[in-house]
C-alpha cells in the first residue's frame, strides 16, 4: 500500500461571497456543497483554498496549514456564514467567544414531518455510528467518543408535511 500523501492547502481562485471584511476578520457566505478545509477525499476546491487566494497569506496561523483562519466550521451540505480570522489575536478572541457560547449561531432548515410544540430543544450525546462511520448517532450520556449536543428550535411555518424551523446552536455538533 502506498504511503498516505500529506494534505496541502494551496491558494485557488475560487469566487467568495464576502459579507463583511476588515483588517482583522472576514465573514463569508459558504455555499452548500463546499467543504471548509482540505481533507482526504477533498484535497482542493475548499473554502480554505479560496481564502488563501483572496487573503494572499493574511490569515491566522493558529488553525495550522490546513485550517488557517478557520474559527468554526459548518458541514459540506450546509450553506451559511463563517467568521474567519486574519490574525492570531482575533482568532484567539473569537475562539474564546465560541468556547463560552457568547456568539449566537442560528440557521433555518426545512424538515420532514411536524412538531407538536412550537418551541423546544434537542439535547443528546452524539458520536459516529458504530455501523456506518459516515453517519452520526445518538448515544447514552457517558458513552466514550461522544460529545454533548444542544440545539433549540422554533417552528416558523408548517406546510404540506414539512416544517420550517429556526435552530439556535449552543454546541454546534455535526448531526
Amino acid at each position: 500500500m502506498p504511503d498516505a500523501k500529506p494534505i496541502e492547502a494551496v491558494p485557488q481562485d475560487i469566487p467568495l461571497d464576502i459579507v463583511y471584511e476588515d483588517d482583522h476578520l472576514l465573514v463569508v457566505n459558504k455555499p452548500k456543497g463546499m467543504v471548509v478545509h482540505p481533507a482526504p477525499g477533498n484535497p482542493d476546491g475548499t473554502l480554505v483554498n479560496a481564502l488563501l487566494w483572496h487573503c494572499k497569506g493574511s490569515l491566522s496561523g493558529i488553525g495550522g496549514e490546513i485550517r488557517p483562519g478557520i474559527v468554526h466550521r459548518i458541514d459540506k451540505d450546509t450553506s451559511g456564514l463563517l467568521v474567519v480570522a486574519k490574525d492570531d489575536a482575533t482568532h484567539i478572541g473569537l475562539s474564546q467567544q465560541m468556547a463560552v457560547h457568547s456568539v449566537e449561531r442560528a440557521y433555518q432548515t426545512v424538515v420532514y414531518g411536524g412538531f407538536a410544540q412550537d418551541e423546544g430543544f434537542v439535547e443528546a450525546n452524539l458520536g459516529r455510528s458504530k455501523t456506518d462511520r459516515k453517519k452520526m448517532a445518538v448515544y447514552p450520556a457517558g458513552e466514550p467518543h461522544t460529545k454533548y449536543a444542544y440545539t433549540g428550535y422554533k417552528v416558523l411555518e408548517r406546510f404540506g408535511g414539512f416544517t420550517l424551523l429556526e435552530c439556535r446552536l449552543k454546541t454546534g455538533r455535526t448531526h
